[in-house]
């Protein structure tokens, strides 16, 4: 079993920053890759970033591309998710989830998930 907890989020104007972080437990940290994913009301999970298991490589959304950064810091067990340049559909639940060995885009395809933590962005 692996535990995740976030924290970090937060109210930020448009053009804000945010820096989200998620602590994992359990196992080892470094067997898996890990994602954010968010989700807004009425609206179905999307991807955000992933990034694997060294932190070599990583991925994003379109969407947040050139103004989000995931990282990891293996000896902290810790991921995090820079979020700059906040826009109003931006606003959603951040999750991070954790995945053996592999990155991927798809939430069913990861084993372990956080509880969240809320990014508010008004319009």
């Amino acid at each position: 079993q692996v535990q995740l907890v976030e924290s970090g989020g937060g109210l930020v104007q448009t053009g804000g920053s945010l820096r989200l972080s998620c602590a994992a437990s359990g196992r080892t940290f470094s067997n898996y890759a890990m994602g954010w994913f968010r989700q807004a009301p009425g609206k179905e999970r999307e991807f955000v970033a992933t990034i694997s298991r060294s932190g070599d490589y990583t991925t994003y959304a379109d969407s947040v591309k050139g103004r989000f950064a995931i990282s990891r810091d293996n000896a902290k067990n810790t991921v995090y998710l820079q979020l700059n340049s906040l826009k109003p559909e931006d606003t959603a639940v951040y999750s991070c989830a954790a995945r053996s060995w592999v990155i991927s885009r798809t939430p069913d395809n990861y084993d372990y998930w956080g509880q969240g933590t809320q990014v508010t962005v008004p319009s």
